[in-house]
């Protein structure tokens, strides 16, 4: 009987060590909780503070201490090199929270998250690496349209400032994409790809530096196909605002392949 029973002895023993094991966070208030995550996040421990404002969050759903937790939460993930889950937090919050004083601040990080992620985009334009395949400026625009809503719908908003600066950046880095994979085009003998992505930067980017590239090269395009009539207008717009520009040089250097 005695040796039945010792199986569902050791089982009851067993769990009530594990009922004897607490959670240390059992009594802690949703400022004591809000207080460790700061400290951790001070450290750079930034797992133990999103597990610590997640739990605030899960126990006080409410008040305060729980909406901004969850802004803290997406700062977290995006220190943490999490950018997915920095980006799903503070969509979250600003869609549970959308007139939150600092709501502001939820559409900035967000901007910041992906102009972080634009940064194999942006190498790619300075000429660290030159692999068109995997070169996505995605990035470049999200993050540009998280800063323009922060500045549109804030902007007395104190990142406002520097979500311009980052904005105009943005503007001339996604113009020098498009001239740079018209040029990449224009060397292959692709000539209408080269004049449409010449077209979409002067029409999406116009007066930024890239400008007198995207006329240059679409002139050469028009050139090589035998449009003169096309590469006539486009030299007027190009003599006009760049009297000095090389590409004058270079397109009649040039012959057309019409035929």
């Amino acid at each position: 009987m005695t040796l039945r029973r010792l199986p569902l002895l050791l089982a009851f023993l067993a769990l009530a060590a594990c009922t004897s094991i607490t959670d240390p966070t059992k009594d802690w208030t949703p400022e004591r909780f809000y207080a460790e995550a700061k400290d951790r996040m001070d450290d750079g421990d930034w797992a133990a503070a999103i597990k610590h404002l997640e739990t605030l969050e899960a126990r006080y759903p409410y008040g305060r201490y729980a909406e901004q937790a969850q802004l803290e939460i997406a700062y977290a993930y995006y220190k943490d090199q999490e950018p997915a889950l920095a980006l799903a937090a503070a969509d979250r919050f600003i869609r549970q929270h959308p007139t939150h004083p600092n709501v502001d601040y939820a559409y900035y990080l967000k901007g910041l998250v992906n102009f972080r992620g634009s940064k194999n985009f942006v190498y790619w334009l300075l000429g660290v690496e030159d692999d068109l395949s995997d070169r996505d400026p995605k990035g470049a625009r999200d993050s540009y349209n998280a800063f323009r809503e922060l500045v549109e719908r804030f902007p007395n908003s104190r990142y406002a400032p520097d979500a311009a600066q980052r904005m105009a950046y943005l503007f001339d880095a996604q113009a020098r994409y498009e001239v740079k994979v018209a040029r990449f085009y224009f060397d292959r003998g692709a000539y209408v790809a080269a004049v449409n992505r010449c077209k979409q930067a002067l029409e999406n980017f116009p007066r930024t530096p890239a400008t007198e590239d995207a006329l240059g090269i679409q002139a050469m395009a028009y050139k090589r196909m035998g449009m003169d009539g096309l590469l006539t207008d486009t030299l007027r717009v190009l003599e006009r605002n760049f009297p000095e520009s090389r590409y004058l040089v270079e397109i009649r250097s040039i012959g057309a392949d019409a035929g």
